[in-house]
């Protein structure tokens, strides 16, 4: 196309060979390898692939914000018709917000705590001068109104912190479409958000499309991807291996590694069976099957008997609100369940549904109002800590943010230690490390790690290794792989059904992604509002659901087409 084409005809962004690396002491390291491709208006351009893959930096590059360090060559790299190749600070701070709006994958941490929801949407507008100051506070509660944030002129006063996942993804949005933009890139945008959250953002953003503004859309969610895309790149490694329409490209795939995300995709297709292949992990977590072939499957290979090894009983739980009248939020209401020995339990629901307060009462973090959970038939939610202590190993954790909990401070085999300090001399203990973490496919060499030189998939192997040392009867795992790219989430979930088939460990799984859950557990609960609405055999719960809003969260599912075939 060239630069003479008419506005509406000329693509937003042209890419022709762009290259990345950084400068490091040792020299330049490369990044992304000659990618091309180019987004038009009212076009869905999507770029697929795992962590690292050069997926964000090359989105990045886009707008001007690749580090100091980042060396970005192409052939050609045209903005907005102009050659972004020369382009000076000044150039790119004037293009940002105004012709190209950026949505971030973990709106918590990209809007700016100390700032309201209207301060942060008001900045483009004001950076730009789109309308008088005077105005600037209604084009806010205009654009709030677009993307659909309920009663805006309370939210626009408030803070991150005071609205949910899915309204602060509203807010980020909003924030980057505020100045009117013709193109929009967004980065993970519906990363770790629940299926019903996730629907909403992924329709506000097609909206934009069909009103003709470009999108770039950076996700590993391949399901997310054959919703809303037009055409899709493969990333692997820097180099674009597969692109084309959507349907062609995730419907008969032709590069091996794009057959590889699409078979990690966890469904009900995809029960009993591995996501990944011994030749297909990575260096994260590769070890051998040594003992014969791996167990697969969504449970052990019987089924559980009718040892029940906890049981929670009408629980109830609330907290208070601020407010003159200093009113209660019911954030679990009257719920049963009874986890037997060997079973995998699924709770599903949306954000704010009950499901982690649920995980905090069953992992005695906090007390029930009233209720009770059991452990073996004997009282455990209303012990005292003290007497708790001696049996707290039975019940451990796997959080869904492992960095997080997590003292950065510590290595690897600190963080292990902790949950073995009674046992043993220091070297007996360091051995007991070392088997956890060859268990889980790492080695001794990640002992003196600290987590934040560890990737996302090796931290969660980690948490998981911390988990499994305790020797515990019972692992609660509140959306372990929720962050994760779809192939280290393969790798992960593989670990957790092997590790169960070898020691008939019970599992209370929590997760918003129903397909995870239809892959690997054997019951299922669906929360809404702090009580359970439906349960049963996650087969039939998932497949022919009988209550109205579990037919909604699976009608919100993205990618149904994908996940079928």
């Amino acid at each position: 196309m060239t630069e003479s084409a008419p506005a509406s005809r000329r693509p937003l962004v042209d890419v022709d060979s762009l290259s990345i690396g950084f400068r490091t002491r040792g020299g330049t390291v490369p990044a992304v390898h000659g990618v091309s491709f180019a987004v038009h208006p009212g076009e869905c351009v999507a770029i697929v692939g795992a962590s690292g893959s050069g997926k964000s930096v090359t989105a990045r590059s886009l707008v001007g914000l690749n580090a100091r360090e980042a060396v970005v060559e192409a052939e050609a790299l045209r903005v907005d018709g102009r050659d972004a190749t020369v382009f000076s600070q000044r150039d790119w701070r004037a293009l940002r917000g105004r012709f190209a709006g950026l949505v971030l994958q973990d709106a918590l941490v990209s809007l700016d705590p100390l700032r309201t929801v209207g301060q942060e949407v008001g900045e483009a507008i004001r950076h730009h001068r789109l309308v008088p100051r005077a105005g600037a506070r209604e084009r806010v509660l205009d654009t709030l109104r677009a993307v659909g944030m309920p009663e805006p002129e309370r939210r626009i006063d408030a803070h991150p912190h005071e609205l949910s996942g899915g309204l602060r993804q509203r807010a980020l949005i909003a924030s980057a479409i505020a100045a009117q933009p013709r193109l929009i890139i967004a980065d993970e945008p519906t990363t770790a958000l629940d299926v019903t959250v996730q629907r909403q953002v992924v329709d506000l953003l097609a909206a934009r499309v069909a009103e003709g503004t470009g999108l770039l859309l950076i996700s590993h969610d391949l399901a997310v991807v054959a919703d809303i895309a037009d055409r899709v790149l493969v990333m692997e490694h820097g180099h674009v291996v597969e692109d084309g329409p959507v349907r062609e490209v995730l419907r008969r795939p032709r590069a091996p590694y794009t057959r590889r995300l699409l078979a990690a995709i966890p469904s009900a297709a995809s029960r009993g069976g591995r996501l990944t292949g011994d030749e297909r992990r990575t260096d994260e977590g590769r070890q051998a099957d040594e003992d014969g072939p791996a167990r697969t499957g969504p449970a052990s290979p019987q089924r559980p008997d009718d040892d029940v090894v906890l049981e929670a009983s009408r629980l109830t739980k609330t907290y208070p609100l601020r407010g003159p009248g200093q009113e209660r939020f019911t954030a679990l209401d009257d719920v049963s369940f009874r986890l037997h020995r060997g079973e995998a339990l699924g709770i599903v629901g949306e954000s704010g549904s009950g499901k982690t307060t649920c995980a905090d009462l069953v992992l005695a973090l906090t007390r029930p109002d009233s209720g009770e959970v059991r452990l073996h038939g004997h009282p455990w939610s209303v012990l005292t800590e003290r007497e708790r202590r001696a049996s707290r190993r039975l019940v451990q954790y796997v959080q869904q943010d492992p960095l997080s909990s997590f003292d950065p401070r510590w290595s690897v085999d600190r963080v292990l230690a902790e949950n073995i300090h009674h046992r043993g001399s220091r070297s007996e203990r360091r051995d007991i490390s070392v088997a956890a973490l060859e268990r889980v496919g790492l080695s001794a060499g990640h002992l003196t790690r600290r987590p934040r030189s560890l990737s996302g998939g090796q931290r969660q192997r980690v948490a998981i290794a911390r988990a499994l040392i305790a020797e515990p009867e019972i692992i609660v795992c509140d959306e372990p792989v929720s962050a994760l790219d779809v192939l280290v989430q393969a790798q992960v979930l593989d670990l957790i059904t092997e590790l169960r088939a070898e020691l008939g460990t019970s599992l209370l799984f929590i997760s918003h992604d129903l397909g995870v859950v239809h892959h690997l557990t054997d019951r299922v609960l669906v929360f809404k509002g702090g009580r359970i609405v439906e349960r049963g055999d996650a087969d039939e719960v998932l497949t022919a659901p009988r209550h109205p809003y579990t037919q909604e969260l699976l009608a919100s599912l993205p990618g149904q087409e994908l996940r079928a075939s």
